[in-house]
């Protein structure tokens, strides 16, 4: 691919809100405040409510709706670690374009990583251990490819994980953030095929949606830490 392509990769880049949304205004735009007020809320019931973990070696997720931002938390750790790798180690042929481009979105899943632990406080899950050993980070292919993996498993997570949500706030939280990780998935899709970036929708135009057992199922391969998400929410 060469800087001559149009689609919608360049689409992005002419967006100033998505770069703003690159920046630190994230954080100051999500209502830190009101989110880490209701988690003490939340934490609360969670603890009066709580299960021993199955695999008490394991790190527990937790329940309730503090489980479910544990368990965001979990996989924007997982991305933020992958694009820190990617522009730590570009890939060979990585254009001017594409490591801009992707730059950006490490720094969006750094926003969204470190807004979860600041809003999660003393509920937020360890930092985890990463196992890129699959990844090639020398091949383009190899690394849009899990590239792929990442941001349309991420938006199939939030879908899927809002219906768990039981405080509004989180809610509109998701919604904001699903909305950015979606045009992730649409740039990753454009970079692999030009023009392809609206696909991977069902016969309805809507994304996918999974549990929590089967995102971890893919996300899972790339996770050392082993992690109990028995206590989550399942509707």
């Amino acid at each position: 691919m060469n800087n001559t392509n149009h689609g919608f990769s360049e689409m992005i880049k002419a967006d100033e809100p998505v770069k703003s949304v690159n920046r630190r205004n994230f954080l100051r735009g999500a209502s830190l405040t009101t989110v880490a007020g209701a988690l003490v809320m939340a934490s609360c019931k969670k603890n009066s409510d709580s299960v021993t973990p199955v695999n008490v070696n394991a790190v527990d997720l937790g329940s309730g709706d503090v489980g479910i931002l544990n368990y965001a938390y979990a996989l924007e750790q997982l991305e933020a670690a992958f694009y820190i790798q990617v522009i730590s180690t570009p890939y060979s042929g990585m254009t001017d374009i594409e490591k801009s481009l992707l730059t950006d979105i490490r720094d969006h899943e750094i926003i969204h990583r470190d807004f979860f632990k600041t809003a999660l406080g003393a509920n937020a899950i360890q930092a985890l251990e990463v196992n890129f050993t699959g990844i090639d980070f020398t091949s383009r292919a190899s690394v849009l490819g899990t590239a792929k993996v990442f941001e349309d498993t991420g938006v199939s997570a939030y879908n899927g994980a809002g219906k768990l949500i039981v405080t509004p706030d989180y809610l509109l939280l998701a919604g904001k953030i699903v909305s950015v990780e979606a045009r992730h998935a649409a740039f990753i899709r454009d970079l692999i095929a030009p023009g392809t970036f609206a696909d991977g929708m069902d016969a309805d135009g809507l994304d996918m949606s999974r549990t929590p057992s089967e995102v971890f199922a893919i996300a899972g391969t790339y996770v050392k830490t082993k992690l109990n998400i028995s206590n989550l929410p399942t509707s």
